[in-house]
């Protein structure tokens, strides 16, 4: 610190009062020499007791200021104007930094011992601007640089205020301030940022408004010291543009929006006129960046860019477009080196990236860009892309605390950006493995048309557990399946996977509804068994693993629909006539508790009656409740006409009031009712007669439809079924012939016995019915009814039917 300032007082004083700094200009002004105090009790120096204030702000640990009486070695007593600012050491005790000048009362007389002389000097050549203005506010004095810096010498400027030496903005509140410190006598603190003379960029300055007292108190004028705060100043409004990087970049887990945040920090917080992102094409998709092909050009991909121009003119690549990087250009040089540059345009090596490209150089010339910054985007020892940092408006170039700046703004922008590509590569594994494990389209049934939408929940989010399917079973009904697993991820995914297919096993054993959701419960408690966290081998469910679903089975023939639920919402109904209402089924237990029964309920249905079934996300969201998400869907499906698809997008927009949370499944379905010319049932008496008789009418049926081609083996088909029902079941039975998409014959009986497919031994006489009628049938299978059971077989039909 010694020789820093020479004719100001500087000392530190530790926290027990004893001096530690002693500067040059202390010992010129008291005449002590460094030997004499260090160590010693500032208190030693002391020629009258300290102001009260002063003693009160040093006592709370705050800046303080005021005029002191100091002992010269001489004797003579030598008033100071004094400042202490607190400091704090490493080890988090306290320091006082005091600093001081010597006051001037004009008009007053001055202590004798020569201080005057001093001060003249001091005042003259103090390396900081200061001024000295009595009562009025007009100028009595200023230093060199203080004239330097109004620009006017002091000759011109003495016996003037402020507002008569320059009445404009920003000398107008300086001189404001100075008649406040007049009226008030307290010191004030002012910060000003201003362009300066000659300067390239806006220089700060902090100034000292503090006012000249005499023993008694009494204001006599008053001094401005200023400070160029300049560095300073650029040094926060760096640091602040830091911080902000901190705090917006990486808000999501989008790689676009990531880079787009990066250059909305530069932009706005004036570090830069013109930012683009450019990111590997890898990287912008998501997958893993490779190393840079050596002697290749590398497309990269404009994935964000702002200007403080609206549209950004600049740019010569639109956002979202593909450019490529020539070889041996500075882009490629700088993605090699992984290094950030600074240069102007005029510098050799962009004026070879320039020829590169004309529309580039014409932009340049056009906009007179004048400074440039490329810095390339690393992370995880991985190069990601580039970032163009350009400057036209701001004047001054950029520096290399700058270039420091922007690789560090890079640098936490490169980690969110590969944390963001990451999840999108991960977030589009989770989702084509959820989609694989979904339906693509929905199948062609004579039974219902069908039509669904599914939205896996927004980005940021994971991957959520719902699903659906549409299922023909026999007899030309279909099952209607929607659900949602508990949870979110590839987790969620594999096991809404494993809960379709056993759905779609178990609809094919033609189990009800409720006995189906009963099976589907203990598979997922089995599930829970072996897959939960905390309970792996343990002999309870965790509740790790869980469900809720809705099945339902719809006759076209009766227009019976049969529904379960286990814990999920209850489907809307819509019918011809276009009222709306919610069916009142059992709710049931989710899946995965155990122990709890389900209910089936049954609704008969009109034909073009409407049915939709969705998962909760659709009616739930974090700005209204429940009840409001119905009332949304209840206002969309009374919303006449439109397809299907028309009126899934319907019910979309209405529900819908902002980006999901969680997975959404909607799915319609418009009921048909089969033809009665299709469907042809008799009933047949338990007697052996009653075989010969059920050929004759199937065959008769048969030519009647015009398939005479498959007349022979449904012959065959109905005569081992009505056997094996005279043999192994009871009255009542019944024959029936569907045609639909296939030709389906069906024989029911009065037993609860399932038929079992074995095959027989050469010499057996029987046992080769349904061998016979697997072989003859496209499909075949049987499912239990409420009085009995019903064998059914497929037939396709003849090409050109």
């Amino acid at each position: 610190m010694e020789g820093r300032v020479p004719e100001d007082l500087v000392v530190v004083v530790d926290a027990d009062g004893a001096i530690t700094v002693w500067s040059d200009g202390a010992r010129r002004l008291l005449g002590y020499e460094p030997a004499e105090l260090l160590g010693k009790p500032v208190t030693d120096l002391l020629a009258a007791r300290l102001p009260e204030s002063t003693r009160r702000h040093a006592a709370d640990g705050r800046r303080w200021a005021g005029e002191v009486a100091l002992r010269h070695r001489n004797g003579n007593r030598v008033v100071v104007r004094l400042q202490g600012t607190p400091l704090a050491d490493a080890g988090g005790g306290r320091h006082w930094l005091v600093t001081g000048t010597v006051p001037v009362y004009p008009a007053v007389r001055a202590e004798p011992g020569a201080i005057l002389p001093l001060w003249d000097l001091t005042l003259a050549q103090l390396p900081v601007p200061v001024a000295v203005y009595d009562r009025d506010a007009r100028l009595v004095a200023a230093n060199e640089i203080m004239t330097e810096v109004m620009g006017r010498s002091e000759e011109d400027m003495k016996g003037l205020t402020l507002w008569e030496i320059e009445p404009n903005p920003p000398f107008d509140e300086y001189d404001r301030l100075q008649r406040e410190v007049l009226r008030t006598g307290e010191m004030i603190f002012h910060e000003e940022h201003a362009q300066a003379p000659g300067q390239t960029r806006p220089h700060a300055w902090s100034m000292f408004l503090s006012p000249l007292k005499d023993e008694t108190g009494a204001v006599h004028g008053m001094s401005a010291t200023v400070f160029d705060t300049t560095e300073q100043y650029w040094a926060r409004r760096r640091l602040a543009v830091l911080n902000e990087a901190s705090l917006r970049i990486g808000s999501t887990l989008d790689v676009t929006r990531t880079a787009e945040e990066m250059a909305e920090v530069a932009v706005t917080g004036g570090f830069a006129d013109f930012v683009t992102v450019d990111l590997l094409e890898s990287v912008a998709l998501g997958d893993e960046p490779g190393p840079l092909p050596p002697d290749t050009p590398v497309t990269v991909r404009r994935t964000a860019q702002l200007s403080v121009l609206r549209g950004c003119p600049e740019s010569v690549v639109a956002s979202g477009e593909t450019t490529r990087y020539p070889v041996g250009t500075l882009p490629m040089r700088i993605l090699d080196a992984g290094r950030g540059v600074r240069h102007r345009p005029g510098d050799p090596e962009v004026q070879e990236w320039l020829r590169s490209s004309p529309a580039r150089a014409e932009t340049v010339s056009r906009y007179l860009i004048h400074s440039v910054m490329m810095v390339p985007l690393r992370a995880r020892g991985v190069t990601l892309g580039l970032v163009h940092f350009l400057r036209h408006r701001t004047p001054e170039w950029f520096s290399e605390d700058d270039l420091l700046l922007a690789e560090e703004i890079v640098a936490r922008a490169a980690v969110s950006v590969d944390n963001a590509r990451r999840y999108t590569r991960e977030r589009r594994t989770a989702l084509a493995l959820q989609r694989s494990l979904l339906p693509e389209r929905p199948p062609e049934l004579a039974a219902m048309d069908v039509a669904y939408r599914y939205l896996p929940t927004g980005a940021g989010a994971d991957i959520g557990g719902d699903w659906f399917d549409v299922i023909p079973l026999s007899g030309a009904r279909v099952a209607l399946v929607v659900g949602d697993v508990v949870g979110h991820g590839i987790q969620a995914s594999a096991t809404m996977g494993r809960l379709r297919t056993a759905v779609r096993t178990l609809a094919d054993v033609d189990l009800a509804p409720d006995e189906l959701l009963t099976q589907l419960d203990d598979l997922v408690i089995r599930l829970d068994r072996e897959e939960g966290p905390e309970v792996r081998g343990a002999q309870e469910a965790s509740g790790q693993v869980g469900a809720t679903c809705l099945y339902a089975v719809y006759d076209p023939v009766s227009r019976r629909c049969t529904m379960a639920r286990a814990g999920h919402p209850a489907p809307a109904l819509v019918t011809p006539g276009g009222g709306v209402r919610f069916l009142d089924l059992p709710a049931g237990p989710p899946l995965g508790l155990g122990g709890l029964p389900f209910e089936a309920s049954e609704v008969q249905l009109e034909e073009n009656s409407l049915l939709a079934l969705y998962t909760d996300g659709l009616i739930e969201a974090p700005d209204h409740d429940i009840e409001v998400g119905i009332g949304l869907l209840h206002r969309a499906l009374s919303t006449p006409g439109g397809t299907l698809d028309e009126t899934c997008d319907r019910v979309l927009r209405t529900v819908l009031t902002g980006r999901p949370e969680d997975d959404i499944v909607l799915m319609l379905a418009r009921t048909a009712v089969l033809d009665a010319a299709k469907v042809h049932t008799w009933q047949l008496p338990p007697e052996p007669a009653a075989v010969a008789r059920a050929r004759k009418m199937a065959g008769e049926q048969l030519a009647e439809w015009g398939l005479t081609e498959v007349e022979f083996a449904t012959e065959l088909i109905v005569s081992e079924l009505v056997t094996n029902a005279l043999r192994y079941g009871g009255a009542p039975i019944e024959l029936r012939l569907i045609r639909d998409s296939t030709l389906i014959c069906e024989v029911s009986d009065g037993s609860n016995t399932a038929p079992h497919l074995r095959r027989a031994r050469v010499f057996d006489e029987g046992g080769r019915g349904l061998l016979l009628v697997a072989q003859l049938a496209e499909r075949w299978g049987s499912r239990q009814t409420a009085t009995g059971k019903t064998i059914w077989a497929e037939q396709p039909l003849p090409a050109g039917l």
